[in-house]
């Protein structure tokens, strides 16, 4: 990649790719659908809660389009936020938060309403931990979502897509839900990225008109393609 674009390795894996000098350039590409999501928030600083942090990439763009905003990391891994900031430090005054912990401890330390917007991206072993994508996590989310509030996951999944069906089933009750998947995937030729709204979902989160690259479900698709949760 270009000489400004910082790249985070955690698990034989590129985890998070920063341009240090745009950071509202989102290299990969289900990134540049959650910044899409962002992007169609109502105008104005913004409540962000980040479960999972990494090279921050997310939280950068945040506060590059929507400045004071309010932000909260959920980064377990002491040795990557040391990592980041040594490496690629936040901007100074940049109202980003990060708190050393998991995201199912550290989500309880939220209060009740702050989010806007709650952004899902934790890997271990390159896989979401399935405590982030259970029922009671998603009621931790519905308790520190604001009314209107928007809850973003992106999961690595592959078909029968076990892990999204469970968290489809759990986060279904939120509200209205969308979810894109690249066309590999969903045709089962490889594992890849699922991005899932719920809650109050913008029009057109993943841009007008959607990307091609991606397939796009909503309300009753999302139902007759995904069904409910699976058993293990």
């Amino acid at each position: 990649m270009a000489d400004d674009v910082y790249v985070l390795e955690l698990d034989a894996m590129q985890q998070s790719a920063v341009d240090l000098g745009d950071p509202t350039r989102l290299v990969f590409d289900y990134m540049r659908r959650i910044g899409d999501v962002i992007d169609r928030l109502p105008p104005g600083p913004a409540r962000v809660l980040h479960v999972g942090g990494a090279a921050m990439t997310l939280p950068r763009y945040v506060h590059a389009t929507r400045p004071r905003s309010a932000q909260i990391v959920l980064e377990p891994s002491v040795e990557v936020i040391e990592r980041v900031r040594s490496e690629a430090p936040l901007p100074p005054r940049s109202g980003i938060k990060v708190r050393p912990v998991d995201g199912k401890s550290g989500i309880g330390g939220v209060r009740d309403g702050f989010a806007d917007l709650v952004i899902l991206d934790a890997f271990d072993g390159g896989r979401t931990p399935d405590e982030l994508v259970s029922a009671a996590f998603v009621e931790d989310v519905r308790r520190v979502l604001a009314p209107s509030g928007v809850f973003v996951a992106n999961l690595v999944d592959r078909a029968p897509f076990a892990q999204a069906r469970d968290f489809i089933a759990a986060a279904r009750d939120l509200g209205g839900m969308v979810v894109g998947v690249e066309p590999a995937t969903m045709k089962g030729r490889r594992p890849g990225n699922l991005v899932i709204l719920c809650g109050t979902v913008p029009d057109s989160p993943f841009g007008s008109p959607s990307p091609l690259e991606y397939r796009i479900f909503t309300d009753r698709a999302v139902a007759d393609s995904f069904g409910g949760g699976t058993r293990r």
